[in-house]
């Protein structure tokens, strides 16, 4: 809060801070979603070694559609964080740390 509040106080709009915060919502969430498409097609190789029968592949359509699944779900729970965020009161903000 302490930030927000230093953003607000030297005039930053609060488009900006939105942005700012639904930004970062974005890229943890784009992470997030490689991440887990690594483990995932990881395990799914270990798996086939342990058992050659089992077929493992992995379309390029489930994985674009697999990370922006992840960065709609990162978007939609960033925006009512943003929006309190970007209305908060420059002073009350920087008081509270």
């Amino acid at each position: 809060t302490n930030e927000i509040g230093l953003l607000k106080a030297i005039g930053a709009p609060e488009r900006t801070i939105l942005g700012i915060f639904l930004g970062e919502a974005v890229a943890l969430a784009a992470i997030g979603g490689i991440a887990g498409l690594a483990l995932g097609i990881g395990l799914a190789q270990l798996l086939h070694l342990v058992f050659p029968a089992l077929p493992v592949h992995t379309p390029w359509s489930f994985v674009f559609l697999a990370e922006g699944v992840a960065v709609m779900i990162g978007l939609a729970a960033g925006v009512l964080p943003a929006r309190r965020a970007a209305g908060l009161d420059p002073v009350e903000a920087l008081r509270a740390e």
